[in-house]
Formats: C-alpha cells, sequence, structure tokens
C-alpha cells in the first residue's frame, strides 16, 4: 500500500500526519504504523497522528506511539494537527477537535504560535523531590539541578520500569529552574521508549510544578533540547490548575509518499 504523509513537527518533537477525513487509511495495521515511525527503515518520527472526521468538531486526532501501539494525549501533537489543518485551508478564529483526552480548543496567532488548550489538573501527588500528575497523559516530574549532566535514558527508564509503573508506563521529566524565571526540561517518554526533544504533555507538568505566583495567573517559559515553549494556566491550589494553554511553534518538515 502506497501511504501519502505529512511530517509535521513542534520543538523537535516529530510526527507523521495522515489525512483520513475520507477514511482511506482506517485499515491501517499497528505495524505499519510503527514502520513508518521508524527512523532507519521508515519516515522516522515520535508518533504518528490521522485527522479524522467528526460529525460536531472541525477534526478528530487519533494519535500513535512510535512503538505502533494508540497513546494517550500527546501535546505537540495536538498543536502540530492544528497547523496541517491551516496548512490545507481551514482557518478558524478557535479549532475545536476530539482527542483521547476529550475535546481541545487551538489557536494560531499572529506570529505563526499555535496555543493548545490542555485539560485541567485537579490532582498532583507530591512527594519529595517529585511529583506525579497527569496533563493528558501520565507524568513523573523530578527536580533537579543537574539536567544537562543527567542520562535521561538510563534514568528515565529505570523509573519508567520500576515496579511501581512497569505495567501502565510513566513519561519521566527531569526539570530544574533556568533564567529569567524559566525552566529547562529533558523528557522520557513511554511509547518511544528514548528521550525526545520536547514533550508538549511533560513540559506542560513540569511547568505547573514550577508555578511563579501561589494563585492566579502564570506563565512559564519552557527550554527544550529541540526549542522554546511557554505553558499559560491560572493556579487554583497545590492540585488544581485550569485555562492550561500550551504555545509554541508547529511547522511541517515535508511531505511525501512510503510503501508500506
Amino acid at each position: 500500500m502506497k501511504i501519502e504523509f505529512y511530517k509535521y513537527q513542534g520543538a523537535g518533537n516529530d510526527f507523521v500526519i495522515l489525512e483520513n477525513r475520507d477514511e482511506k487509511y482506517n485499515g491501517l495495521t499497528n505495524a505499519q504504523v510503527k514502520f513508518m515511525c521508524n527512523r532507519r527503515f521508515g519516515v522516522g518520527a515520535d508518533g504518528l497522528m490521522l485527522i479524522n472526521k467528526h460529525s460536531t468538531l472541525d477534526f478528530e486526532m487519533k494519535y500513535y506511539n512510535a512503538n505502533g501501539l494508540p497513546g494517550s494525549m500527546c501535546g505537540n501533537g495536538g498543536r502540530c494537527i492544528v497547523k496541517y489543518a491551516s496548512d490545507q485551508g481551514m482557518y478558524k478564529v478557535t479549532y475545536r477537535f476530539m482527542a483521547v483526552d476529550g475535546l481541545h480548543e487551538a489557536d494560531i496567532d499572529m506570529h505563526g504560535m499555535v496555543r493548545l488548550k490542555m485539560q485541567n489538573v485537579n490532582e498532583v501527588k507530591l512527594y519529595p523531590g517529585y511529583a506525579i500528575l497527569n496533563t493528558g497523559s501520565p507524568h513523573y516530574v523530578k527536580f533537579a539541578s543537574n539536567v544537562a549532566d543527567i542520562d535521561v535514558v538510563e534514568a528515565g527508564r529505570e523509573i519508567r520500569y520500576s515496579k511501581q509503573f512497569k505495567k501502565e508506563g510513566i513519561n519521566v521529566n527531569f526539570a530544574e529552574p533556568a533564567e529569567e524565571d524559566g525552566i529547562y526540561v529533558r523528557t522520557y517518554e513511554r511509547g518511544v521508549e528514548d528521550e525526545t526533544l520536547s514533550c508538549g504533555t511533560g513540559v506542560t507538568a513540569s511547568a505547573l510544578m514550577f508555578a511563579h505566583n501561589d494563585k492566579g495567573f502564570n506563565r512559564v517559559e519552557v527550554k527544550t533540547a529541540g526549542g522554546n515553549l511557554s505553558v499559560e494556566y491560572n493556579k487554583i491550589d497545590d492540585e488544581h490548575f485550569e485555562n492550561i494553554l500550551l504555545c509554541g511553534p508547529a511547522l511541517m518538515v515535508y511531505k511525501g509518499e512510503i510503501e508500506v
């Protein structure tokens, strides 16, 4: 089967996007997804998305991890698929689409930055030195002071495959304060089973844990290996966060065809 694809990236987090509003890729298998995401034999990506039609919203986002299996919410993927829709001629003040964790809204500002509204967070488990929370995907946020020197793959894999998390898996973020009241984040992603250049839901989870204001509006600038993102939100208290926006660039890399 010959597949037409688009390659997009958001802060180095890269994705294969397939146009499926005509349902021509409904029969795509997990093995085919895994093959396309392979960086040596396929296109190469951290994940693959189908843009599906939706009866009442602009579209549906169906996300697969690089291992070929359906994944939980991907923040940078959500921003990229909105940019794809815009590039294909869908012009909206506000984009509304369905993802695995529910309804999302997004917009594209005058500078081309895509702002994606994430789900509210209503539970944070705080422990000495780390926190666990779900921002559409489950995240472990480790508070660190030497993020640049950490072996993220080894340290992240140790936590992800520990007895507590082995069955369901968890994404592991290493975060520290950076210049100008920002933070620096590196992430080990389950499903990719490697460090990615950035992770939207991981950046979001980390930013919530580094609020500048005890309550009310916060904006946290986030540096990742793949580029800069920002997270805006209202902090209600230490466990409740609302109006969460993940903001940053999303760009088409190339388009092509692949035989699977």
